[in-house]
């Protein structure tokens, strides 16, 4: 369920299907109700398992930096429906929420499509309304058959690829990046982090049968590290002197895909760029529930798979070599729940488990049973868990289910400042 969408759904009088039903059909005929408004984008198209939102935070900032105005549709939302579909970083007004409904319920599209779908449509009308000069769209699942997957964007992206959403997308990474290597689009580039050898032959084989110029992280470009800044390199661009706000070597990667795919939609639409424009884009972008810090101590991050749990390693351990961590956890049950913790206890030293109010949710005591971590523990009162543990100095890391983010994201940040 989506927080607030349903407000709008019966407003408006237009019903949805909140079951994931992957294709193209549905949601190709309801754009044409409505005009087509995803042909009207100036878009870059992100797909991938991880590094999706941090890629997308990066291009925003560099676009902002260089005087553009930006519109992004990720998922899932932080606190409701409006913070998926953004404009210059600030979530969709509900005044513009209520035109793009309207538009809708007069097109006829009640009880034609998912909820995803209807949202999708929702966004597509409201850029095309308020004509951002770049609009970032994230594949809310998949790629091939994903309900985005309708726009032909300027380029596309995908940081990277692993095992997720078995039950849709199959259980390989061959299976999984066919449905990735979908939203390359005819002689429209695409760009990659460094994908597994299966993966990236089934990149390669789908860019040449498009005619579509495949860019590879350090292949065609990459990032380096000079005295504590990073350097950034490609064929005919060398931009010195970038620093990261967004911790973590993968991040390095993230942010070499989001000014590649930038320079490429410059070069298309005639923008000019420039040196500081990049560095200041790339220092302010930071993504919220991305090892994003609440409060002296406190940190809250999205890590719900093992890849993304091991990238948030990486980061504390690069942060706060040798410090006490603690961390709450909380999960979804079809997650591969054993292998996030297994990640997460390397350097854990205290764990709390906790519910979510999800009826996916798999209950705090059972995934207690599958930690291996000596000191650990479950709780329903998170609040004193927190203050107790500042107390002693540690580090507290809120990690799993993005639900569980959105529902202490603000909760955390209000008492502990």
């Amino acid at each position: 369920m989506i927080p607030k969408l349903d407000h709008y759904k019966e407003k408006w009088g237009v019903r949805s299907d909140a079951s994931i039903k992957p294709g193209l059909t549905a949601i190709t005929e309801a754009l044409q109700l409505v005009g087509n408004p995803q042909e009207k984008l100036s878009a870059v198209h992100v797909a991938g398992t991880n590094g999706k939102g941090s890629t997308i935070t990066f291009i925003e900032h560099i676009s902002k930096a260089h005087g553009l105005s930006t519109a992004t549709f990720m998922s899932p939302c932080i606190e409701d429906v409006h913070d998926q579909i953004q404009l210059n970083e600030q979530p969709i007004k509900p005044e513009e929420m209520d035109v793009v409904f309207s538009i809708m319920a007069d097109a006829g599209l009640d009880g034609k499509l998912t909820d995803f779908e209807l949202l999708t449509v929702a966004a597509f009308l409201a850029f095309e309304r308020l004509a951002p000069d770049i609009t970032i769209i994230e594949c809310g699942m998949g790629g091939r058959f994903d309900s985005t997957n309708v726009v032909t964007p300027i380029v596309s992206v995908v940081p990277s690829i692993a095992i997720e959403h078995t039950n849709f997308l199959g259980s390989t990474i061959e299976s999984i990046a066919m449905h990735k290597a979908g939203i390359i689009k005819k002689q429209r580039p695409v760009v990659t982090g460094v994908l597994p050898t299966e993966a990236m032959a089934i990149f390669t084989q789908e860019a040449e049968k498009l005619r579509s110029p495949l860019l590879v992280y350090n292949e065609n470009f990459t990032v380096t590290e000079e005295n504590s800044t990073e350097i950034y390199m490609a064929n005919d661009v060398r931009i010195t002197n970038l620093t990261r706000t967004m911790p973590g070597l993968h991040q390095r990667s993230n942010m070499a895909l989001a000014i590649t795919a930038f320079n490429i939609v410059a070069q298309v639409n005639g923008v000019k760029t420039n040196v500081e424009a990049f560095r200041n884009g790339i220092q302010s972008a930071q993504l919220a529930c991305r090892f994003e810090q609440l409060a002296p101590n406190l940190y809250i991050d999205g890590a719900h798979n093992p890849a993304s749990a091991k990238s948030l390693v990486d980061a504390i351990q690069e942060r706060f070599p040798n410090e006490p961590i603690h961390f709450i956890v909380g999960m979804l049950g079809d997650k591969d729940i054993r292998g996030v913790l297994a990640e997460l206890e390397k350097v854990g030293t205290t764990f709390t488990f906790v519910n979510i109010a999800n009826d996916r949710a798999m209950a705090a005591d059972e995934i207690m049973k599958m930690s291996y971590a000596e000191n650990k523990s479950t709780t329903y009162d998170i609040l004193t868990t927190v203050q107790q543990k500042l107390l002693l100095n540690e580090v507290i890391i809120m990690t799993g289910s993005l639900y569980l983010l959105a529902k202490w994201r603000k909760i955390l940040h209000e008492t502990f400042n």
